[in-house]
């Protein structure tokens, strides 16, 4: 049983595209399916730095602060006959050597280490000021870039109608689950709970993303970016789902 984790997100950017359902469904596991919004299944980046990051009864002096990413898709899943939504995380990465040592036993899933640069200018008011921030992980085999300015709404090709829309979406979809390192078939859950849930529009004049780059081209388009700040919050487990019995 892991522990409930409390923190702040000091920044949390999420990149999100709109992809091809089939294309997919190819890379899900049972019993994911892509959850979709006018047609278009929708996988992303969350790019989170994390301060004060420690178990709920630990003082947040002693906690830990990490930068992170993890690549995302929108799934849906049946449980005893209900349907359920979240999303499938097929990656994680950080920089803290804190968090790949304890993936799995005070944190859910498996992280891979990597190198992030980032480089943020505060405005004045919401919508002032630049985030640019830049992930190479460390096996060399997964970069993530994305560079842009707080907004007021989101591109006009958006799946999303507005601005709430996109923000109802993802805050419903706070239940990730990731293979587990420990046993083939089964997949950690963890559920994101925020105190106080806000998002601003980021416009992005820049972005990359190997992992969604590898799909073909004609499959994979970028939508919008959203940019969260100072989440008070709570990793709360949640049951594994297993799919084949392990030895």
């Amino acid at each position: 049983m892991l522990p409930t984790v409390r923190g702040v997100i000091d920044r949390r950017i999420l990149v999100n595209y709109r992809v091809e359902p089939e294309v997919v469904t190819d890379v899900l596991p049972d019993p994911f399916r892509p959850q979709t919004v006018d047609g278009y299944a929708i996988g992303g980046i969350c790019l989170i730095r994390l301060q004060s990051e420690r178990p709920n009864r630990v003082p947040a002096c002693l906690g830990t602060t990490s930068e992170n990413a993890a690549h995302r898709i929108a799934v849906e899943w049946n449980d005893d006959g209900e349907r359920e939504t979240g999303v499938f995380v097929p990656r994680r990465d950080t920089n803290s050597r804190f968090n790949t040592l304890l993936g799995g036993t005070l944190f859910a899933g498996d992280y891979h280490e990597a190198r992030f640069d980032v480089d943020e200018t505060a405005g004045q008011n919401e919508h002032d000021g630049r985030y640019e921030v830049r992930m190479v992980s460390d096996d060399k085999s997964v970069r993530v870039g994305v560079a842009g300015e707080p907004t007021d709404s989101l591109p006009t090709d958006s799946v999303f109608d507005s601005v709430a829309e996109s923000s109802a979406f993802f805050e419903q979809g706070s239940l990730g689950y990731s293979p587990s390192a420990a046993a083939e078939g089964e997949y950690e859950g963890i559920e994101l709970h925020a105190f106080n849930w806000e998002v601003t529009p980021l416009a992005v004049d820049s972005v990359t993303s190997s992992y969604f780059e590898a799909f073909p081209d004609d499959a994979v388009t970028f939508d919008h970016a959203l940019l969260m700040e100072d989440i008070d919050h709570e990793w709360r487990e949640r049951d594994p789902i297993c799919t084949t019995s392990s030895a």
